[in-house]
């Protein structure tokens, strides 16, 4: 989709700029960005009426210190497509730390354009490279993709859950008889996205925006927060994080969002220096009570004698009840991992308690195997063998059990290289010997030697971290692109009983076990602690496992993954279709008419477990070395049929009159796409496709252009290496 960057001083002779300029426009949908360069202040926008809405603006305060309009303009433009490119802008460009946005968060809560989003990623990654050549963004999308700043950003669209869970804890706020919103949800439905959005919601300034800023779906949104503003005014409120990693790091968020401040998130300790209006409450299952608090006892009994509290009987939830007028709590049993937490049972009671409003969150949104692998997960450790596990499917979603333990940390430093944010996980089942030694090792496993994480203070972002282990202290909260995930030796299987086994003494936790009497509820912690890290990944997870009985019980469920295996003992060439097969074509009959092979009636084809819609792929043999930094010389590989959407930062298989692959003599080519606008020296602008190879030996790009980029033909999208 064309598109331009049109640049103006935001002063009294705009309107006649737009007017001279860009008449077609004037009421045509596009995308603005209004800016001061100096205090780097900016505010983005959509409209269907650039005059109105410009004018509009000039008469607000705040938006008279801004100074130049950058209008994103396309005559292809529809209303879906400006709201998806200024979705995405006010959230990379927060993201991006260049500019601080005077954008409220109400505009793009709910635009349900989810099934176009593919089809306007592409466009917008063009706009956003443009805005980078223009010096208004600084960073690459990928590196904002992994920041926290952008993971835990407020200005993130919500989903309906989360929407009908933020009507819910507005109209909590409005009633008198409510004091408590307990929003249950388990790991990676979006209880920290949606504590953080109410948080800068709750302190957005109303008085900056009118009904027309929002769009239709939130103006009921709108209307509530109105109604709270009226209602309290400003509230005093504070967002407790119990755990100290994870509170850090949103510390470091909230310094760097206009209106927000790292003093707003605190720790439990402190909610006892003074009344709020509102406490918004994360991970409020690592809320503590008095068992096995080691050296913060002292602190726990101190608090709660300043209340007015039995310090034996009392918890830093009853605190947060206490200090607060109102409270949003986020909550999943699921997550509580140690004695010291509050109990199951104290937030049972809570939830039945009349002035109580419920809600549950169950989309899943962090890891891409979706709901299944959290059923997978859950599955796993809660059925015994004689249980039927029916085949779960995740996708493609990159789950692997490995038999080695230092292949598996390979993988996982490997993918720190192209992914970034890969991090080794483990269970508490060593201590941790090297904080006070850093010559001295920690985790070792026939070969392998590992340390615990240096810091115990946002671990995920330091420096060494590839290099070190972290535990669910460390990484609870967190997302992680992959996850290697050790399981160790306090945790077991026994077939003959077909049930969970837990060795207290290799469990080296000592404030997570002294006051267990019972092996099951440890059984149970241990567990959690388990299940909350393996739904850590993205992308996907490695799992080591200590014990060969524990190990033999997951093989059954997880595929092992192997290093080197010859194709032809895992492959099922057959000459006759059935329901697990897809097509497999030869690449030299491409290089003719692709698109007529499957009228072929000699296809072969292979059978492919587990994939969903086998209908929309295809295989092909690749031969070649330019992109054997993916997929090595002769393997076989696994493509989607392609129907349209973006394509940029995909690899592809092409064919056109205009390619000519020097390696194979064929007009057609496996490359990684992505498209520009480029300007010769003669000023004359371009479309420029380049079709990069992924090499370790020295290959040029493939560049179209102009009406080069009409004559060819996207096959397939590249999924896997069948091997």
């Amino acid at each position: 989709m064309n598109f331009s960057i049109r640049q103006y001083p935001f002063d009294n002779n705009l309107e006649s700029e737009i007017i001279d300029n860009h008449r077609d426009f004037l009421n045509w949908p596009l995308v603005y960005f209004l800016e001061e360069n100096k205090t780097k202040e900016a505010y983005v926008g959509e409209t269907t009426d650039v005059l109105s809405r410009l004018k509009t603006h000039s008469k607000s305060e705040r938006k008279q210190r801004l100074n130049t309009v950058n209008l994103i303009l396309s005559d292809k433009f529809n209303k879906s497509a400006t709201l998806d490119v200024e979705s995405n802008l006010i959230k990379y460009i927060s993201a991006d730390g260049t500019y601080s946005l005077q954008n409220g968060n109400l505009g793009i809560s709910n635009h349900q354009y989810y099934q176009q989003k593919e089809i306007y990623w592409e466009l917008f990654k063009n706009i956003w490279g443009e805005l980078k050549t223009l010096g208004i963004a600084r960073h690459y999308l990928h590196d904002i993709d992994n920041s926290d700043l952008f993971k835990y950003s407020p200005y993130k669209s919500l989903s309906r859950e989360q929407i009908k869970g933020l009507r819910m804890i507005l109209n909590c706020l409005l009633d008198d008889n409510a004091k408590v919103s307990l929003i249950q949800g388990g790991a990676g439905t979006g209880k920290s996205i949606l504590a953080i959005f109410l948080f800068k919601l709750l302190k957005t300034n109303l008085d900056d925006f009118n009904e027309s800023d929002f769009d239709e779906n939130d103006k009921d949104i709108f209307h509530l927060l109105e109604l709270v503003k009226q209602k309290y005014g400003e509230l005093s409120m504070a967002l407790v994080i119990p755990m100290a990693s994870f509170r850090q790091t949103i510390s470091n968020v909230f310094k760097n969002i206009k209106g927000l401040s790292s003093k707003m998130v605190i720790g439990p300790s402190e909610i006892v220096k003074q009344k709020y209006d509102l406490l918004i409450v994360d991970e409020g299952h690592r809320l503590r009570r008095r068992v096995n608090l080691g050296s913060y006892f002292g602190t726990f009994d101190k608090n709660s004698e300043a209340l007015g509290l039995d310090k034996n009987t009392s918890s830093e939830l009853d605190w947060v009840q206490l200090q607060s007028k109102k409270s949003i709590i986020f909550y999943d049993q699921f997550q509580s991992i140690k004695p010291s937490d509050v109990t199951k049972e104290s937030f049972y009671d809570l939830k039945n308690l009349p002035t109580t409003r419920n809600e549950k969150l169950l989309t899943q949104f962090r890891v891409k195997g979706g709901n299944n692998y959290v059923k997978l997960i859950h599955q796993l450790f809660d059925e015994n063998i004689n249980s039927i596990i029916p085949k779960i499917n995740i996708g493609f979603y990159d789950l692997k059990l490995f038999d080695n333990l230092n292949e598996m940390v390979h993988q996982i430093q490997l993918k720190e290289k192209e992914e970034k944010l890969s991090r080794m996980v483990a269970g508490f089942a060593w201590e941790w010997i090297s904080k006070n030694d850093k010559s001295k090792f920690d985790i070792v496993i026939e070969d392998t030697f590992l340390q615990w994480n240096s810091t115990d203070k946002d671990w995920v972002n330091s420096t060494n971290a590839i290099n070190e282990v972290g535990c669910i202290h460390t990484t609870q909260g967190y997302d992680l692109n992959y996850a290697g995930v050790i399981i160790g030796p306090e945790l077991d299987y026994d077939f003959e009983n077909q049930e969970f086994i837990v060795y207290k003494d290799r469990y080296k936790d000592k404030n997570g076990k002294n006051s267990i009497k019972d092996s099951k509820v440890l059984l149970d912690f241990v567990i959690n602690i388990y299940k909350t890290i393996l739904l850590r990944g993205i992308e996907g997870t490695y799992i080591y496992v200590c014990n060969p009985n524990l190990r033999k019980y997951f093989s059954q469920f997880i595929p092992i993954y192997q290093e080197k295996i010859k194709q032809e003992n895992l492959l099922k060439i057959l000459d006759e279709p059935n329901e697990h097969t897809v097509p497999f074509y030869d690449l030299e009959i491409a290089a003719g008419n692709f698109s007529d092979l499957q009228a072929v009636r000699d296809s072969k084809f292979i059978e492919v477990p587990d994939l969903s819609s086998p209908q929309d792929y295809f295989i092909c043999k690749v031969v070649g070395e330019s992109m054997n930094k993916v997929i090595p010389n002769g393997s076989f590989c696994l493509f989607r049929k392609y129907t349209g959407g973006s394509r940029n930062g995909l690899i592809i298989l092409v064919e056109g009159s205009d390619i000519f692959d020097s390696e194979t003599g064929a007009h057609y080519t496996i490359k990684k796409y992505s498209s520009k606008k480029a300007v010769d020296e003669e000023g004359w602008h371009h479309e420029e496709i380049i079709l990069k190879p992924l090499s370790t030996k020295s290959y040029e790009p493939i560049v179209l252009r102009d009406e080069e980029t009409l004559n060819f033909k996207v096959i397939g999208v590249f999924v896997k290496v069948i091997q």
